[in-house]
């Protein structure tokens, strides 16, 4: 059985199952802002119409302007791209058959996009045990005769944060050995503290970031990202890439939502007081939840091995989960849960409660 390779897909995960299709069941796979997009979107929303018969700005560069003031780098660091997803492919292209260092669990992206384009892939297992946190002395011995790191910070499944001083011996480290270390920072916005290393980039030559509009702001339609990284680096990454890669609608979008930092105040504050909230539940309940600094986390029922049923009976009660079959060194033992609106997160809750105590009634479950 092939599930589908993301979340936000529950039509594809439905028929790989072989169950019904439902249009009313709560999408916890999709791990954007459960709050929105920013309402100046749908204040404005008239006014944008005027910018689909022209051509945008090939460099967008108004766009890099607001990113350049935002992070402290020139704009010449900066490249706009269609969703990461864009920048990713980018990157493989760059990386063309080198060798290629994955710490995982991770998003599977990388891995595709680099085997597309011929790399080969060594994965770095981080654990449960260790709760999923990293330790340079034990990734750099790894990094020989590789081209490139790929690590997700706050990581995705598991929205587990990393000590910086950890990931700053990854950087020195890499650096001395020639390794580009690309650091993918798609919900850094949603955590409580700053843990962005993007002025780094001022500091280390072989050091990218990445970084998702789609996540924080509820976009997932309109595709934006950005990369940090060298000029030297940024100007070999653009020469990849298609002319017009990022529309008028999305640059004039992607403007407004970095500007609104109310939107994400907001959010950051919700997110952190109903993880805590949910979170809290789930352990009382004596299920095993990662230490998430964002708006998901990863689940484990330490009372079954694998979650294939546990998977179907969410479905079959109104919730779709984010299986992990596609994840490196979770093997489907895990489910990973976004954080959504209250009444959605009690459902959940209620739908776990209910699993955990039928699991205890019938033991055939």
């Amino acid at each position: 059985m092939k599930l589908p390779a993301h979340g936000a897909n529950p039509t594809h995960l439905l028929e790989a199952l072989g169950l019904e299709q439902t249009n009313h069941a709560l999408d916890f796979s999709v791990n954007i802002n459960p709050l929105g997009p920013p309402a100046i979107l749908k204040t404005v929303w008239h006014e944008l119409y005027q910018h689909i018969s022209g051509y945008p700005d090939p460099n967008a560069r108004e766009l890099r302007d607001l990113i350049s003031q935002e992070t402290g780098l020139k704009s010449t660091q900066i490249l706009a791209g269609n969703g990461a997803a864009e920048l990713i492919q980018l990157l493989a292209r760059f990386l063309t058959g080198s060798e290629v260092l994955v710490v995982d669990p991770t998003f599977s992206e990388y891995a595709s996009s680099c085997k597309s384009l011929h790399c080969r892939i060594e994965s770095f297992a981080l654990s449960e045990k260790e709760r999923w946190q990293l330790r340079a002395d034990l990734i750099l011995p790894h990094l020989q005769g590789k081209r490139a790191l790929f690590l997700c910070h706050p990581n995705n499944p598991t929205g587990a944060i990393y000590s910086y001083s950890e990931i700053l011996k990854l950087i020195q480290g890499a650096q001395k050995a020639g390794v580009m270390v690309i650091i993918d920072e798609a919900f850094y916005d949603f955590c409580e503290n700053d843990i962005t290393v993007a002025p780094l980039v001022k500091l280390y030559k072989n050091l990218i970031v990445l970084r998702s509009l789609t996540k924080m702001y509820a976009i997932a339609g309109i595709r934006l990202g950005y990369l940090l990284a060298d000029e030297q680096v940024i100007n070999k990454l653009k020469a990849c890439q298609p002319q017009w890669s990022v529309n008028a609608l999305a640059q004039s979008i992607g403007k407004m939502c970095i500007q609104d930092q109310e939107h994400r105040k907001t959010t950051v504050d919700y997110i952190a007081q109903e993880r805590d909230r949910v979170t809290t539940r789930l352990r009382e309940l004596d299920y095993v939840i990662s230490d998430s600094s964002v708006n998901y986390f990863l689940f484990r029922d330490r009372k079954k091995q694998r979650l294939d049923h546990l998977i179907v009976y969410l479905i079959k009660n109104g919730v779709i989960p984010r299986h992990t079959a596609n994840f490196i060194t979770l093997d489907n033992q895990y489910l990973r849960f976004s954080i959504k609106m209250k009444e959605e997160n009690d459902q959940l809750l209620a739908i776990l409660e209910k699993w955990r105590y039928d699991s205890f009634v019938d033991k055939r479950v």
